[in-house]
């Protein structure tokens, strides 16, 4: 294939993804939109990564080694590298769907006044066993626009946007840690249109080795520099060494895995409505952190009606 054949660049950061990282390439190598570069940036990885991407021998794959210096830094780099001006993001855990790259790219060469669309994605957990479909509360631009403060309206890894967009909006801040990609589409929307997809396009990984956790076990601390930042549309470096602090310090097997089982036993209680599967990943929360209050409220929950666990999940979504 030749270089003015690359129409979209799938955008890959990878950090210690041996367990995954092979079928995650395979799902973007079989897409029915061919026209693309898989741009892998490994970021300093210790494990088997580097080995399993040079076992493919698809000459669309590119490479590039760096020493680990975290997930912003990584797409800041492939966003210099990337050969096309559509990028396509995505996480070394998850699966695109094989329509995914096709659908967007139709979708940005037909609405050039967008400049990034994501789609709905379902959560799998680390055994591939599905966990919930991801419905956005956002799809329109006038509706993603209108929440771009609150939850992030976009799934980072369902993303494609415009590379030039991107680099006006100043890439991903390294300050950002654990919500870059939510600030970055707080200034890209200066530069044009947003939108979802409403159907599912990837598949998303829980997993207790991910580098992010469940946020509402971040501290009160992370949340203030997180809200203040995305209201002001940038971070400090000061704020962003405090971020840094708070996430090394939560960055241990415990508490990883902790927010790893409470938020499956969420998700099935409030989006998938399996109390049984709730109450077995909460169980494990609480032996792992029995600290935790909100892993034994919503035990409680789950042995409640399902109409009565849908009107309270539909009157905290009203207050949000």
């Amino acid at each position: 294939m030749r270089p003015t054949d690359t129409q979209i660049t799938v955008l890959m950061p990878a950090y210690n993804a041996e367990k995954y990282i092979r079928e995650a390439i395979a799902s973007v190598l079989g897409q029915s939109f061919a026209d693309f570069e898989l741009l892998i940036i490994n970021d300093g990885s210790t494990d088997g990564t580097k080995q399993i991407i040079e076992s493919f021998t698809d000459p669309r794959i590119r490479l590039i080694n760096q020493s680990n210096r975290g997930i912003a830094a990584a797409l800041n780099i492939g966003l210099l590298n990337a050969k096309a001006d559509l990028i396509a993001r995505f996480d070394a855990d998850d699966i695109c769907l094989p329509e995914r790259l096709g659908l967007q790219y139709d979708f940005m060469m037909n609405n050039r006044e967008y400049i990034i669309v994501g789609s709905n994605a379902e959560y799998i957990d680390m055994h591939d066993e599905f966990v919930f479909t991801g419905r956005m509360s956002a799809y329109s631009d006038e509706e993603i626009r209108a929440s771009i403060s609150g939850n992030c309206p976009l799934i980072h890894s369902t993303t494609l946007f415009r590379k030039k967009a991107v680099l006006m909006a100043g890439s991903y801040n390294l300050h950002a840690h654990a919500f870059e990609d939510h600030l970055l589409w707080s200034k890209l929307l200066n530069y044009g249109k947003a939108f979802n997809f409403p159907q599912t396009l990837v598949k998303v990984r829980l997993a207790p080795e991910s580098l992010s956790i469940d946020e509402k076990w971040r501290t009160k601390r992370f949340h203030e520099i997180k809200s203040g930042s995305l209201r002001r549309g940038d971070i400090t470096e000061a704020e962003g060494e405090e971020l840094l602090g708070i996430l090394r310090q939560q960055n241990n097997p415990k508490i990883k895995e902790g927010s790893y089982y409470s938020l499956l036993g969420k998700k099935y209680l409030w989006d998938n409505h399996q109390p049984e599967k709730a109450r077995v990943n909460l169980k494990k929360a609480i032996r792992i952190h029995p600290g935790r209050l909100d892993s034994y409220a919503i035990m409680a929950l789950s042995f409640f009606p399902k109409s009565f666990i849908e009107w309270l999940y539909k009157k905290k979504f009203e207050r949000v």
